[in-house]
């Protein structure tokens, strides 16, 4: 908001108000903190809202990051990169044409804007989608880089889901080409449930997302087996990819040039043979 003390000698009521208006159109055209903001890391958030997903898991995804931004170990990791701050986008995404972004591009260097950041969050109705693309939330988080107005050291987008891609593009090239543009993708598979035959779940959810969805310089996985493990989970990966570290022994990191152990096509070869489209 644009403060401004109104002078009557030598400015009048009319040239006040104009001016109060241009400035407030001004702010409005150019997002506080965005004009070419350096930054430690570009980081997406992407999490998946498929229907798959129940609603008590969607209330503790989005608890985990809630508490994951606010935490101390988030801010203290913010404190090791050069520039001191990050930029947030949060994203959720299901089916190829069922992307959203739900918190816009934040700057985050410290309590308060960390909390902004959260309660935001907080404060977006929870959503369930048809469908999974992960191909597709790879190129909506990708396209959030584009003309953000920030310079980040790093870019990255974070894919947390509990399923393969079965709509869309292929998920491996996608993958691809994003790493080509300089893009790390890591991931967070959610194996909270057993597979059903009825379903299209897998056991290997966390070597797909290995094998055939992150990449990129130092890309990691960290797998939720558990809904206890939500928020330390979250927390880990939020502190990594931050912080820039190296990932810690438990965590696999994808070798350069390893052949998928999985099909990358499962998801869509499933949906096939189940309903035929």
């Amino acid at each position: 908001m644009v403060r401004m003390r109104m002078r009557l000698a030598g400015t009048t009521f009319l040239q006040a108000v104009l001016s109060a208006l241009i400035l407030a159109l001004w702010a409005s055209i150019v997002p506080a903190g965005a004009a070419d903001e350096p930054v430690d890391v570009e980081l997406v958030l992407a999490v998946d809202v498929s229907y798959s997903m129940d609603l008590d898991e969607l209330a503790l995804q989005r608890e985990g990051y809630i508490g994951a931004v606010t935490s101390p170990e988030f801010l203290n990791a913010l404190k090791l990169g050069p520039n001191g701050r990050v930029a947030l986008a949060y994203m959720e995404w299901a089916g190829v044409d069922e992307q959203k972004l739900v918190v816009d591009w934040t700057i985050v260097d410290g309590p308060a804007s960390a909390a902004r950041f959260a309660t935001a969050i907080q404060e977006a109705p929870l959503r369930r989608v048809y469908r999974t693309s992960i191909s597709g939330a790879m190129i909506f988080g990708s396209a959030l880089f584009d003309n953000n107005s920030i310079r980040g050291l790093r870019r990255v987008i974070d894919i947390s889901g509990d399923g393969t891609n079965n709509q869309g593009p292929l998920v491996e090239p996608t993958r691809d080409s994003l790493v080509a543009r300089g893009i790390t993708i890591n991931g967070l598979p959610l194996l909270l449930k057993e597979p059903a035959g009825s379903m299209l779940d897998i056991e290997q959810l966390d070597t797909y997302y290995e094998d055939c969805v992150i990449g990129g310089p130092g890309a990691f996985v960290i797998p939720i087996r558990a809904k206890h493990e939500f928020a330390d989970a979250i927390k880990t990966k939020l502190v990594l990819e931050v912080a820039g570290v190296k990932p810690p022994p438990h965590v696999r990191v994808l070798p350069a040039g390893s052949p998928p152990r999985i099909s990358c096509t499962i998801g869509e070869r499933m949906w096939m043979d189940r309903w035929g489209n």
